[in-house]
């Protein structure tokens, strides 16, 4: 079952939050991200950039890069820009974006439910990524960005957050998008024995976002453990930080393809290919956007289609062949394009469902793309499915809601 605890978290003092807490580092462009270097002293990105606007720079991944993420973060801590809480408590935070509530809790989950497979994971993981992350996290010793779970609606936790955000939030604040952030602290002994239990009951939790950081942090916790005469189970690195959200609260959304070439078919010729596995309709539509599974978007020369499998195609009893991402590569990507490893070729390229649809138009009508294709997103149930049976989807399935801040939370594991 799952264990699943309580941290004194280490945070922006109450005053600071809005400056210091920031969207995930890969998320900014170049030009955005010295925008916010040049104008918030205080932004957590200073941490991860510890050496913006010095002349000389360590390498980029060394362990010299890394001590100086963790001298600047210790610069934070003793300017009490980010402040240790005393008590080991539960977290609960909430966005609410574009009218949808995302509610869940901050806590720490286990190496060892790492292992024991109770914390299911449903993506592969690239084995130079987690070492170099490892390497990171062994150096810095702080977790800055909760891995994103999802756990079947348990009603005693459903109602503990329910009574809790009642009261008035620990911070409370908007951010530029537009996204409101609050968060509540739970310290009360009984209240996390209470949610400790119920945590207890069940079996298995599913990482939704985070496979990287998660499989980072457990090959940490194995080494250190490896290498520790005296370990006891109680030490920092065998948890690292968590969002859990139930699934009722997360929201799934599409991962949309772009592809620049036809390879080397005509139009005509294209369409027709196409046609051997999929039945294809004028979707007479300016954006077209698939309203259900096995139901694909298509753009191409100023025209969007609609593409349905045929039966004779379809997979039910494979739940990862039968996810319309792996229909499109299985029966066009592939075998009429040539492309069939998404993670290397440059022909391919993503755009996430929040981005539109128009987004995907757009790049086709300006020469960027030759086609675009719009998927229906992956269900929870279906991300479940695959878990279970210990399956991988292909890469860029799904963009999963919500996205946390960096440094609203960090969990030491010294």
């Amino acid at each position: 079952m799952a264990d699943v605890r309580p941290f004194k978290a280490i945070r922006p003092a109450k005053d600071m939050v809005h400056l210091v807490a920031s969207r995930s580092y890969v998320s900014y462009s170049t030009d955005a991200l010295r925008s916010k270097l040049d104008e918030n002293p205080f932004t957590f990105l200073h941490i991860l950039n510890p050496e913006y606007n010095q002349e000389i720079q360590s390498k980029s991944n060394s362990v010299e890069r890394f001590e100086k993420v963790k001298e600047k973060f210790g610069e934070f801590v003793r300017a009490k820009i980010l402040i240790h809480d005393q008590n080991d408590s539960f977290y609960i935070y909430r966005q609410i974006k574009e009218g949808h509530h995302y509610i869940g809790i901050i806590a720490c989950a286990s190496v060892e439910d790492y292992y024991a497979d109770i914390i299911k994971k449903h993506e592969a993981t690239i084995t130079q990524r987690e070492k170099v992350f490892k390497d990171y996290l062994k150096t810095v010793e702080i977790n800055a960005e909760p891995v994103c779970f999802t756990y079947p609606n348990h009603a005693e936790i459903d109602a503990i957050t329910e009574d809790k955000i009642k009261d008035v939030p620990e911070y409370d604040f908007t951010t530029t998008n537009r996204v409101r952030h609050t968060f509540w602290c739970i310290n009360n002994p009984d209240t996390i024995h209470s949610l400790k239990n119920y945590f207890g009951e069940i079996s298995s939790i599913y990482i939704a976002d985070g496979h990287h950081r998660s499989a980072s942090s457990a090959l940490l916790g194995k080494e250190l453990k490896e290498a520790n005469p005296n370990h006891n189970g109680s030490e920092g690195y065998n948890y690292f930080m968590g969002y859990f959200v139930p699934e009722s609260n997360l929201k799934v959304f599409e991962f949309n393809r772009l592809v620049t070439t036809l390879g080397g078919y005509s139009t005509n010729d294209f369409l027709t290919e196409i046609q051997r596995d999929f039945n294809l309709s004028d979707a007479k539509e300016e954006n077209f956007k698939p309203q259900k599974c096995h139901e694909i978007g298509m753009y191409l020369d100023g025209n969007w289609y609609c593409l349905e499998p045929k039966e004779t195609i379809l997979l039910p009893n494979d739940p990862v062949n039968c996810l319309d991402v792996s229909i499109l590569t299985n029966h066009i990507l592939a075998p009429i394009l040539g492309i069939s490893d998404l993670k290397t070729d440059d022909r391919i390229y993503f755009k996430g469902g929040l981005e539109g649809i128009n987004a995907l138009k757009e790049d086709v009508d300006i020469g960027k793309a030759k086609i675009a294709f719009a998927h229906y997103p992956v269900s929870v149930e279906e991300l479940k499915t695959i878990s279970d049976r210990g399956e991988i989807m292909p890469p860029k399935s799904t963009w999963v809601e919500p996205k946390l801040r960096s440094g609203l939370s960090i969990y030491s594991t010294k």
